[in-house]
């Protein structure tokens, strides 16, 4: 969207934290498409930077303080998903995560066993209904 914005376009986001994850880089964006001659709205927050090169005082200054209270909200849901991960991983609750395997072991097995004895990797992908991508993957792991 930086790349294709024009002179006397405007560019709406609902809120800054879902501009930027930090003050540095919302005001980064907010300076980089005002140079551009592009107009900046945020609806939540109720500001518009114009792209005319004007700029209004108590905009920036709402932004600079919105923005780091924004920056701030997030650092702490960061750090409080961290500690909660943290007590699961102790308490033994945080087990198994992340996307299950699309096959068995003993499919895995099976696969490997036939593109030993020569049957192509996209048949094979054809065989089991998963990507040549994933037969490749599972090919390559030295289990």
């Amino acid at each position: 969207m930086m790349d294709y914005a024009r002179e006397n376009d405007t560019v709406h986001f609902h809120s800054f934290d879902r501009a930027a994850r930090n003050l540095k880089d919302l005001l980064s964006i907010i300076d980089t498409l005002n140079g551009k001659g592009v107009t900046v709205k945020f609806h939540k927050e109720n500001l518009t930077f114009s792209g005319n090169g004007e700029a209004d005082p108590m905009s920036k200054l709402l932004c600079g303080l919105l923005g780091s209270v924004a920056e701030f909200e997030r650092n702490l849901i960061v750090n409080r998903v961290k500690e909660g991960v943290a007590i699961a991983h102790a308490a033994g609750k945080y087990k198994n995560v992340g996307r299950k395997p699309t096959l068995s072991k003993e499919t895995i097995a099976e696969l490997k066993e036939r593109h030993k004895n020569g049957t192509r990797p996209t048949d094979l992908a054809r065989l089991y209904g998963v990507s040549r991508a994933t037969i490749y993957n599972y090919l390559a792991a030295n289990d």
